[in-house]
C-alpha cells in the first residue's frame, strides 16, 4: 500500500498526542495515511502489551488512517544501528510515503530523541539503491521520502512548521482517550504516572492552544523540520492565511 504521509511513533500513542489532528486532516483532504509503531510499550507501568494493541487498533479507527502496524522493536533498549535502521527502511520502501513524521528530536523520555535520529538516518538510507530489503518475501525498490518532520512532545521545542487542527480537535481527543489504561481514568486501576495525572491532558490541551494563537487559530500542532521548505510561488502564503 503506498500512503501519502506515514507516522511513526516509538510508543502506541506517540502519534496521537503529536500528530493526530494532521493525521485526520490528511486523510479528510483525500490523502491515504498510515502508522508504524516501532515497540509494543512493554515497559509501561500502566496496562499490557494486549491491551496497548486493542487501544491502538480503537484509535486508529478514530484516526481513520489506511493501516497500522507495530514493528515490534524492544521499548527503552533499540539503539540506533544498522539492524534497526533496516527495520524502518522496509517500512518506508513499504508504504513509499511523501511525507514521514516521527518523533520529537529532544523529549523528556529518552525513547524519543533515539527514535527521531532512527528513522531520520533511515529515511536517507531508504534512498540508496545498494541497500537491500525486503517485505513479504518481494525485493524492494529503494525510495526517500520528500520529507521528514518532527512533532513536538513533552519538551516545548520552536517548530518550523505549524498546522491549524481546530476543526478536527475534539476527534484528536477521542484518540488519545482510545488509551484507557494510559492516561487519566478513574474506573482504570493501576500506579499513577506522568501521563495519567488528571492534569496531563489538560497540559495537551493547552500546548495546542499555545501553537494555535502562534498562526491565529484555536487549535495546533507544531513540527520541526530539519530540511528547510521551500515554496514556488507567494500563492502558497496567501493561501494558507485566508
Amino acid at each position: 500500500m503506498v500512503v501519502d504521509v506515514l507516522a511513526f511513533g516509538v510508543h502506541p500513542d506517540d502519534v496521537e498526542l503529536g500528530c493526530g489532528g494532521l493525521l485526520i486532516k490528511e486523510k479528510l483532504s483525500g490523502k491515504k495515511t498510515a502508522i508504524v509503531d516501532l515497540t509494543q510499550g512493554e515497559l509501561g507501568s500502566r496496562g499490557t502489551v494486549q491491551t496497548r494493541y486493542d487501544e491502538a487498533a480503537n484509535a486508529a479507527k478514530i484516526l481513520n488512517v489506511d493501516a497500522r502496524d507495530n514493528i515490534k522493536i524492544a521499548d527503552g533498549f533499540f539503539v540506533n544501528d544498522k539492524e534497526h535502521q533496516l527495520k524502518i527502511i522496509e517500512q518506508i520502501r513499504r508504504f513509499r510515503p511523501d511525507v514521514v513524521i516521527c518523533n520529537a528530536p529532544e523529549d523528556r523520555h529518552p525513547d524519543h530523541g533515539r527514535s527521531a535520529d532512527l528513522v531520520l538516518d533511515a529515511a536517507f538510507l531508504s534512498g540508496l539503491a545498494k541497500i537491500e530489503t525486503s517485505f513479504d518475501g518481494e525485493v524492494q525498490e529503494h525510495y526517500r521520502p520528500k520529507y521528514v518532520l518532527h512533532y513536538i512532545q513533552d519538551r516545548y521545542l520552536n517548530p518550523d512548521v505549524v498546522y491549524d487542527i481546530s476543526d478536527v480537535f475534539e476527534q484528536k481527543l477521542e484518540s488519545i482517550r482510545a488509551y484507557k489504561t494510559q492516561f487519566y481514568n478513574p474506573e482504570v486501576e493501576g500506579p499513577e504516572t506522568y501521563i495519567s495525572k488528571p492534569g496531563f491532558l489538560d497540559s495537551v490541551i493547552y500546548r495546542a492552544k499555545m501553537l494555535g494563537k502562534l498562526i491565529g487559530v484555536e487549535y495546533a500542532e507544531g513540527f520541526i523540520a530539519k530540511k528547510d521548505i521551500g515554496i514556488n510561488s507567494l500563492d502558497a502564503l496567501i493561501k494558507n492565511n485566508t
